[in-house]
């Protein structure tokens, strides 16, 4: 079955078509992602309204480009996956209406996919033996930092997420109040890599407590107040963004390894932009194989929004017979504990 992918929940737009009969990462035929930071750096964040309006622009003719170059017919798709949820409600309706319009005109069936589920599968694409459940996820896309013990594809048990600011969101807002332009959080860790370790040193949210919850609002108050006090200079910007990407790095990883005590793995697979931070799969890297274990990435064009991961994880559920109505429906805020078992 080829399966195409929709994914529009924020301010990227993507495209991809997934053959299930190739297997493993060359299951991925072609893929097309469109970003809109230039539309939306301006403001300095993502407008809803403004995101909306450019899927509208953008989803139909990504389709198009993408299956001219997996060179395949729209006759050929035997299946349409979209981003039902979480995500702005605008952007989310876009993309539903497009490929329940697409299922519809080709007789296809469609599935709602959970964006976060597609960033859990996505390691699950690499070229080698991919990882089978039981193993612990860790995601860190946009709004979300959380824990997931992942017993099955489908039965998925929540150990710990954020209570305010998440990963992305605290590199993206530290980086803005430093002076680095829309969007931050991958400028900020490119500057880490020039800062003096050890100069600034910041503390390490909530590991001295029970619990497997993440909060970094007070560490990028704790970085304001230092960049507030220094000279800020160019030199004093990047060790400041060494001490805080420290700071997130281990915070996560030491998260990560009680998770996997937690759930009795020794399996870790990471996900989402911020699993794209070289520092932080060093980390981890360290971590799992003291332990015995390993960890999963996807390849780093896989971490941000993408139709591929939409596309790997509607074609698991229509595999599996999954299959939903002609109606267009998104869920703006969806649990992923309440997905059905592959």
């Amino acid at each position: 079955m080829k399966v195409l992918g929709i994914e529009t929940s924020c301010d990227e737009t993507g495209v991809a078509v997934y053959d299930t009969a190739l297997g493993g990462a060359r299951g991925l035929v072609a893929q097309a992602v469109y970003s809109q930071i230039e539309l939306h750096a301006q403001y300095g964040g993502v407008v809803p309204e403004l995101a909306s309006r450019d899927h509208v622009r953008k989803t139909l003719p990504l389709v198009h480009q993408t299956l001219d170059e997996a060179g395949i017919a729209p006759g050929e798709i035997g299946g349409v996956a979209y981003t039902a949820g979480p995500g702005l409600v605008g952007a989310l309706l876009v993309g539903a209406g497009v490929a329940r319009s697409l299922a519809w005109a080709l007789d296809v069936p469609a599935i709602g996919v959970h964006h976060m589920e597609g960033h859990l599968l996505a390691p699950l694409m690499q070229d080698e033996a991919p990882p089978e459940p039981p193993f612990v996820a860790l995601l860190v896309s946009g709004g979300h930092t959380q824990l997931v013990h992942v017993e099955a594809i489908g039965r998925y048990r929540l150990l710990g997420e954020t209570l305010d600011d998440a990963a992305g969101e605290a590199f993206d807002k530290t980086a803005k109040l430093m002076g680095l332009p829309y969007p931050g959080g991958p400028q900020l860790a490119a500057l880490a890599q020039q800062g003096t370790p050890g100069r600034f040193h910041f503390a390490r949210p909530m590991i001295d407590r029970p619990g497997l919850d993440f909060s970094f609002s007070g560490l990028k108050t704790q970085v304001l107040l230092a960049w507030r006090d220094s000279d800020q200079s160019d030199a004093t910007r990047a060790d400041i963004a060494r001490g805080f990407e420290d700071a997130v790095v281990d915070t996560l990883a030491i998260k990560c390894e009680r998770a996997l005590e937690a759930a009795g793995c020794d399996t870790l697979i990471v996900a989402g932009g911020v699993g794209a931070n070289r520092r932080l799969r060093e980390k981890l890297h360290v971590m799992t194989t003291a332990r015995g274990g390993r960890v999963a990435f996807p390849p780093p064009a896989l971490c941000t929004d993408n139709g591929a991961m939409i596309a790997f994880a509607g074609a698991l559920r229509l595999e599996a017979g999954q299959r939903q109505g002609l109606e267009i429906g998104v869920v703006p805020r969806w649990d992923m504990a309440t997905l059905p078992a592959v």
